[in-house]
């Protein structure tokens, strides 16, 4: 598996900064010193500003939509209407490479939660995503305990995915856990949004503006990460900080939601 390397994208910019004004008496161990002194400095400065990102967001209220034993209770009327746009389980067959593995995985696991939540069979969703996670053989999901899941973005994974070195993938996950959970929002809101306080709309905004910065910033080192990026961009036009104001821009963004989870989960 390819990790994201700092190293090489600290090497790359101490090298350019060293072309230009290095004097020419200056020794190879002075100049080695040097550029391995900036290497560390820069390492450490992108590092923590990842960090600093990751811990804003696992303090944020989660979409309560998925949260096990929840405030959303469905009527037995309404939970014999099925929701018909869920994602089928099958589509984790088409994810080839990790990156589309570990965001199908974390859409899944949002869609499981709703299919729960209407009384639906969730078995070839726990099918599913036992194979991804199998087929991802993350060892960061360890940290995960039976009331926790990756959707939650929490510290503890987030810790464990940099030690892994898979923290590119850790801001996929979160970013396809939100596409995917406002992709649902957008469905059906007056039932949806009835779990939300002000408090937690605001949250919505901020989410999206954290895991747009981390993306854009790591899709500076990661190709992979740039259709992320590109996809996530529109959504900036949420930035509620009531329930009402959060029903009314994600009805205005229902295109922009309806694109982008395509994009990450079924392109």
């Amino acid at each position: 598996m390819r990790k994201l390397s700092f190293l090489a994208v600290a090497i790359a910019a101490v090298l350019f900064a060293a072309c230009g004004g290095k004097k020419a008496a200056q020794t190879t161990e002075e100049q080695a010193a040097e550029k391995s002194f900036e290497q560390e400095q820069l390492e450490a400065s992108i590092k923590q500003n990842f960090d600093s990102l990751a811990a804003e967001v696992a303090k944020l209220k989660q979409l309560p939509i998925t949260e096990k034993n929840g405030k959303i209770v469905l009527t037995e009327e309404e939970r014999q209407v099925k929701p018909d746009y869920l994602l089928n389980p099958a589509v984790a067959e088409s994810a080839t490479g990790l990156s589309d593995k570990y965001r199908v995985l974390s859409a899944l696991q949002v869609d499981c939660e709703i299919a729960k939540l209407y009384d639906m069979s969730t078995q070839d969703y726990d099918s599913q995503i036992a194979k991804l996670l199998v087929d991802i053989n993350d060892p960061s999901f360890e940290v995960m305990n039976e009331s926790s899941n990756i959707v939650e973005g929490s510290q503890a994974l987030y810790d464990a995915m940099n030690q892994n070195g898979r923290i590119n993938y850790y801001w996929q996950i979160v970013a396809s856990a939100l596409v995917e959970q406002l992709y649902i929002i957008s469905h059906d809101t007056d039932k949806f949004l009835t779990a939300f306080d002000d408090e937690t709309a605001s949250n919505v905004s901020i989410r999206i503006i954290i895991i747009q910065e981390a993306i854009k910033r790591l899709a500076e080192y990661d190709p992979e990460l740039e259709l992320v990026a590109k996809v996530l961009q529109p959504l900036d036009v949420i930035n509620a900080t009531t329930v009402a104001e959060l029903k009314e821009e994600i009805a205005e963004a229902a295109t922009p939601i309806e694109v982008a989870r395509t994009a990450l989960v079924m392109e």
